[in-house]
């Protein structure tokens, strides 16, 4: 599902127009991306959490050239499922 799927379906579930469904979706983003940014992992109870890590820099390697090369260090983000989330994907 990507985003605009995902808008059209918030919008037929919740009975609002897709503008106003992208509104949220885009909303939730910067939320998201904020509380990350702020290195503070954002909670959704029974869903899941999303939480900031800090990959170190490591070595890696060209596959086309066989040539090594360090790849700097940056942030990415986890996403760990809730109970609720597990329970109801696998009854």
């Amino acid at each position: 599902m990507n985003k605009a799927e995902l808008v059209n379906e918030i919008a037929l579930k919740m009975g609002i127009s897709q503008c106003q469904s992208r509104q949220f979706v885009n909303v939730f983003q910067e939320v998201l991306t904020d509380a990350l940014k702020q290195d503070t992992p954002l909670v959704l109870q029974g869903f899941g959490t999303f939480e900031p890590w800090a990959q170190k820099e490591r070595e890696g390697r060209n596959p086309r050239t066989g040539i090594t090369c360090l790849i700097a260090p940056r942030t990415s983000v986890k996403f760990k499922p809730g109970k609720l989330l597990l329970k109801t994907l696998n009854p």
